[in-house]
């Protein structure tokens, strides 16, 4: 690979910061409101006391604990995009910080050209709506309806609802094999893959069983002069670098460059970095 492995860190902004983490937890701000949720990454101690702590909005243990006046969602500007906050059941709220480094990277890529773009595990839509932001005529896939209706509805808020972007709710694996057979093609491929999940039809997903088939088949549908391909990994227990060697055939086949990273998020309390994640990127140069 042409080059070692690097850290990319969000860092705070106006709606969205990293307040404080440690032993297991992270405190952050989303807009007006603070949360407080597990994080296993934070292997350290808390620097502010447990006094703001207990100042949160919202604390995640078993479940969510939230103050009385929280509404069911709210509103953020994150990254030059917009996305609605809510607490859901497996103590995530709808954004990744830490994926605003590959948001600007995708939008740099695509450069305001009309190229088209397959985003798979889409999830609530960040990378999709960087994309349609850039100009990109984008395919949105997710196995879950609920994810798919909050992504169209960050979407709107952002001002995107008009861009093409179309959205399917459908296993990705399974969608790939008929894009196949209906001889689309892609400029760009992002996947999120889980380590584990299911599709909308119970189909099976487990990442050690799965990735490597997926990606496969996803060269399968690249235009002949394609511009990226990014896989983004969250708690699957690999490191960046062996995402990066499971790419590598992208660079065997059309040169160009991979950069494996790890992504982090910035404090405020202390200005360490909370890993949150790694991805692989490959790269028409």
């Amino acid at each position: 690979m042409s080059k070692t492995l690097s850290i990319l860190a969000a860092e705070a902004s106006a709606d969205y910061e990293l307040i404080d983490s440690g032993e297991s937890q992270k405190l952050e701000r989303f807009g007006a409101r603070i949360l407080s949720r597990p994080d296993p990454q934070a292997l350290w101690r808390k620097t502010l006391p447990p006094a703001e702590w207990k100042k949160a909005d919202g604390h995640f243990g078993s479940g969510w604990s939230l103050a009385k006046d929280i509404p069911e969602r709210w509103p953020l500007s994150y990254s030059g995009l917009k996305f609605w906050i809510r607490p859901s059941s497996f103590k995530h709220v709808g954004i990744f910080p830490e994926q605003a480094a590959n948001w600007r990277w995708l939008e740099d890529k695509i450069g305001r050209r009309s190229v088209e773009v397959l985003n798979l595990f889409g999830y609530t839509g960040g990378a999709t709506l960087s994309c349609a932001k850039a100009g990109a005529k984008v395919v949105h896939v997710d196995g879950s309806k609920a994810a798919i209706a909050w992504a169209r509805d960050n979407a709107e808020l952002s001002g995107l609802a008009a861009k093409p972007i179309r959205w399917i709710l459908d296993d990705a694996y399974t969608f790939v094999k008929r894009e196949i057979k209906r001889g689309r093609q892609y400029d760009g491929i992002i996947m999120d893959p889980p380590a584990f999940g299911h599709g909308p039809k119970n189909e099976l997903w487990k990442i050690e069983q799965h990735l490597l088939p997926l990606i496969d088949e996803c060269l399968k549908i690249l235009v002949p002069k394609p511009l990226f391909f990014l896989v983004n990994g969250y708690a699957a227990g690999y490191s960046a670098t062996a995402y990066g060697n499971a790419i590598l055939p992208l660079q065997d086949t059309y040169a160009g460059t991979i950069e494996t990273a790890e992504l982090a998020i910035k404090e405020k309390a202390a200005g360490r970095l909370l890993p949150a994640g790694i991805c692989a990127r490959w790269a028409r140069t």
